[in-house]
């Protein structure tokens, strides 16, 4: 597997309270079955508006943060999603929507801007059983995809993502999904692959203090017979093969293992026919603390117009050694001065790792923390805080009796 070392990329200063984006959940009802989800399908799962306000008074307590990602279940299908929309914004934050997109029409989405709606990060998948999508590999999906960058695009200046669950047998369609994004790099801006995961019945026990605990009881305990164990590496190994140049340029580290890469970002400059060049750890550094100086707050998502001003980022190759590289290889052809420089993210996530004595490597600093009984909590791990009021412990099978 490929070896990256973690310092020569720059860490991220997101943490517990001061961090690019809180994760709200207003319900837990969805439209759609995802193979890789963590939260059940709850048929009345919808939070009343008093207690999403609520919890969005906690996140502004304990947490500060640029942008919310406003999830689920399918928040599309929340009948005041429109009102959510409105409260976060009104209360400084950037309203982001994560979503399937099966309840996205061109008149909600209009709704949806004029309620001050952010940005979209569409989940699209072959995982998911999609209608009128079964069957289709990743590649396939791309189509669709389109389909909801242009009607993002066409909305006009609304952020688009998109994310998707990598498995065992889906890491091979990855470069081709990269090499999508680059062919819309105007319209598409940040592109995440989540890497599978599921609880580890094999190797390990798992306890409430005492108390052994079924965890046959959570939607992510499948036992399956994938891996559950891909890493962040083997992601950009991957990419590697089709792009020697690519290389990330910033990182959230594990809980438990530093070296660890559990939010791993690389951001790239380009047109829609050519990629230039890559941003250097001290570009993004750059922009985490001048937005952090100057607006109080990391930046989470940034606004598409800002994305295509790519050729101004470059100001930053002064103490920026890759964008130097790509100011240099941008303007080799001069003719280049007239066309448009795109920016565009891509983030690899790589959830909870299970060490060998039981230890549960969680996202340090991790910016998909909800809110639960008034208190910060990691979103994918909801299902345990909800069956039994706290996250459970992992034991090394066999331990407890040797004990």
């Amino acid at each position: 597997m490929l070896h990256l070392n973690h310092l020569d990329y720059y860490r991220l200063p997101w943490n517990l309270t001061d961090n690019s984006i809180s994760w709200l959940e207003p319900t837990a009802k969805c439209n759609l079955f995802c193979e890789g989800c963590y939260r059940f399908n709850e048929k009345d799962g919808h939070k009343s508006m008093e207690q999403v306000r609520e919890e969005l008074d906690v996140f502004e307590k304990f947490r500060k943060s640029d942008g919310v990602s406003i999830a689920g279940g399918d928040p599309l299908t929340h009948p005041d999603v429109i009102e959510i929309v409105k409260e976060v914004k009104k209360r400084g934050m950037k309203p982001i929507i994560n979503t399937n997109g099966l309840a996205l029409t061109k008149e909600l989405l209009k709704e949806l801007k004029d309620a001050g709606v952010f940005g979209f990060t569409f989940h699209i998948d072959s995982k998911q059983g999609r209608p009128h999508w079964k069957d289709k590999n990743e590649i396939e999906l791309n189509e669709l995809r389109q389909q909801y960058a242009e009607m993002v695009a066409e909305a006009g200046n609304i952020s688009c993502a998109f994310n998707s669950t990598v498995y065992e047998d889906t890491m091979k369609y990855i470069p081709g999904m990269v090499k999508w994004a680059h062919e819309h790099i105007d319209i598409v801006h940040v592109i995440v692959f989540i890497l599978y995961r599921a609880v580890n019945n094999q190797e390990f026990e798992y306890f409430i203090g005492p108390k052994k605990i079924d965890m046959g009881n959570l939607v992510y305990n499948e036992d399956p017979v994938t891996r559950a164990d891909i890493k962040a590496n083997e992601i950009v190994e991957l990419i590697r093969n089709d792009d020697p140049d690519f290389d990330p340029c910033a990182y959230l580290n594990g809980s438990q293992k530093p070296d660890s890469f559990k939010w791993l970002l690389t951001g790239r400059l380009g047109t829609r026919e050519k990629i230039y060049g890559y941003m250097g750890k001290k570009g993004i550094e750059a922009i985490q603390m001048f937005n952090h100086l100057f607006f109080n707050r990391y930046l989470a998502y940034a606004k598409p117009s800002d994305t295509r001003k790519g050729k101004l980022m470059l100001l930053i190759g002064a103490f920026d050694k890759k964008l130097r590289i790509t100011f240099f290889k941008f303007y080799k052809n001069p003719l280049n001065i007239f066309k448009r420089l795109y920016y565009q993210s891509i983030m690899i996530i790589q959830p909870v790792d299970f060490l060998q004595d039981g230890r549960q490597n969680m996202c340090d600093g991790c910016p998909d923390i909800t809110v639960w009984n008034g208190q910060l909590v990691w979103s994918c791990r909801m299902e345990e805080q909800l069956k039994y009021g706290q996250n459970v412990e992992a034991v090394p099978k066999g331990f407890m009796e040797s004990n």
